[in-house]
């Protein structure tokens, strides 16, 4: 029996930091095993970075491999894939938009790119006829993209929930753990080397609101973008707040949550949101701890499905990113490339304020007859059904003032806009001398 010998699939590397030095280390380990999947070998035709000199401690390279001419390796004729693990906006969409129109296929792990301009990427892709391909921008290693994207295609997806961040999972699940605050667990975080020098795009959500747009745009079928996404921090968490959820039997993640469903006319729409939530201690996200990712899929017919696992670092990203990089060859070798965006169903996204949710409000009231039916009132004007409320005397008490009290209040669910009006008028209130917090309630009905 005679086999057909396929030449090299040529790579370019564009980035060689923490997972692109992981992705060459595969490359370089599982060679065999890689060129057996494929039916062809993996060669690294260039890799480009910013310092071509730079001591890479050993990384099983050529070193004139190396160049800073990131737009020039991706022109090249003998590069079939390109790999781009650089991040951020520019000028990564340049060389991939050149690669796509040019017919190579791309795989890439640019969530910020994806989420900000995916469909200019989907766009040159269809107009040069390559593969993009991208499951490491969301989840590292966990397959979960692929399954949005082609087993669940016959499917009609309803909601998308998950913990898709692994700095502020590890936060939160310290301050739900230790009774620790934010400062201090995020402290923790850094010195363990789940939290970057700079958190603000864990902690703030622009890292799960990125991958949000992109969990929603393949579950329902539509384009939607970073900034069609709500989004909130965990910041604002306190140990009051993690108290506060313990005593109801529950915790408190970062949630990000994609539903279809009817905006106020009934039209059909999506709702794509990240922020803080408390969860019942029963729901299966509620569980997922340290710096791990889950994420919660719940389909017309295949019903509820979770994906979990390792959401960051070298090599489960790398492994990601080899996954994909298998499936473009595979396909560059049979001439053909994988089915194309699709975003038929082009559904509006809906305003935060549509979006029905439930309430955990934590205010510092004035102890005297009467405060409770004032603010119940306040709830009722907006037509917001209170679920339960709880009070207790607060320490000290308040300069000029009578002594304070701290009222837990639950709501049922309600449109986000009611609630937020609700809260606003309290605010307003004598009574109320502050609002100690504020925080969402997902997953109880």
């Amino acid at each position: 029996m005679t086999t057909t010998q396929h030449r090299p699939v040529r790579l370019a590397l564009l980035g060689c930091g923490t997972v692109g030095a992981e992705v060459v280390r595969l490359l370089h380990d599982q060679a065999a095993d890689l060129a057996a999947r494929v039916g062809a070998p993996l060669e690294i035709a260039g890799i480009a970075v910013r310092r071509a000199g730079r001591d890479r401690g050993g990384l099983p390279v050529d070193p004139a491999l190396f160049t800073t001419d990131a737009l020039g390796l991706v022109k090249r004729d003998d590069v079939d894939v390109v790999v781009e693990v650089v991040g951020g906006i520019e000028p990564a969409r340049g060389w991939l938009v050149e690669a796509l129109r040019a017919g190579k296929s791309v795989v890439t792990a640019n969530k910020a790119l994806l989420a900000e301009d995916g469909g200019t990427l989907h766009d040159a892709a269809a107009e040069g006829g390559a593969d993009l391909f991208y499951e490491a921008s969301v989840a590292g290693a966990i397959p979960l993209l692929r399954p949005l994207r082609e087993s669940l295609h016959g499917d009609t997806i309803t909601r998308v929930t998950g913990i898709v961040n692994g700095t502020t999972n590890f936060i939160l699940s310290a301050m739900d753990a230790t009774g620790a605050g934010f400062t201090e667990a995020l402290d923790e975080a850094t010195e363990l080397g789940y939290a970057e020098a700079d958190p603000t795009a864990d902690v703030e959500g622009f890292d799960a609101a990125a991958k949000a747009a992109i969990l929603a745009s393949l579950a329902f079928h539509s384009r939607v973008t970073a900034a069609d996404v709500h989004r909130e921090g965990i910041t604002e968490v306190t140990a009051a707040d993690m108290a506060s959820a313990q005593a109801m039997g529950c915790t408190i993640k970062l949630l990000c949550i994609a539903s279809r469903g009817p905006d106020s006319t009934g039209a059909d729409s999506v709702s794509v949101r990240v922020h803080p939530a408390m969860i019942p201690r029963s729901h299966p996200l509620a569980s997922v701890g340290d710096a791990f990712n889950a994420v919660f899929v719940e389909a017309e017919a295949a019903g509820q499905l979770m994906f979990y696992g390792r959401g960051a670092g070298g090599a489960p990203t790398a492994s990601a990113v080899l996954g994909d990089v298998v499936a473009v060859a595979r396909n560059r070798l049979a001439g053909v490339r994988s089915a194309s965006e699709s975003s038929y169903a082009a559904l509006p996204v809906r305003p935060m304020g549509e979006a029905v949710t439930r309430y955990h409000i934590s205010l510092d009231v004035a102890d005297r007859a009467g405060v409770l039916a004032t603010v119940a009132n306040v709830f009722a004007s907006h037509g917001v059904s209170i679920a339960t409320v709880r009070q207790a005397s607060a320490p000290g008490g308040t300069p000029g003032g009578g002594d304070d009290a701290i009222l837990v209040v639950v709501t049922h669910a309600a449109p986000d806009a009611a609630l937020a009006a609700t809260v606003e008028q309290l605010r307003t209130l004598d009574i109320v001398r502050s609002i100690a917090s504020v925080l969402r309630v997902e997953g109880t009905g």
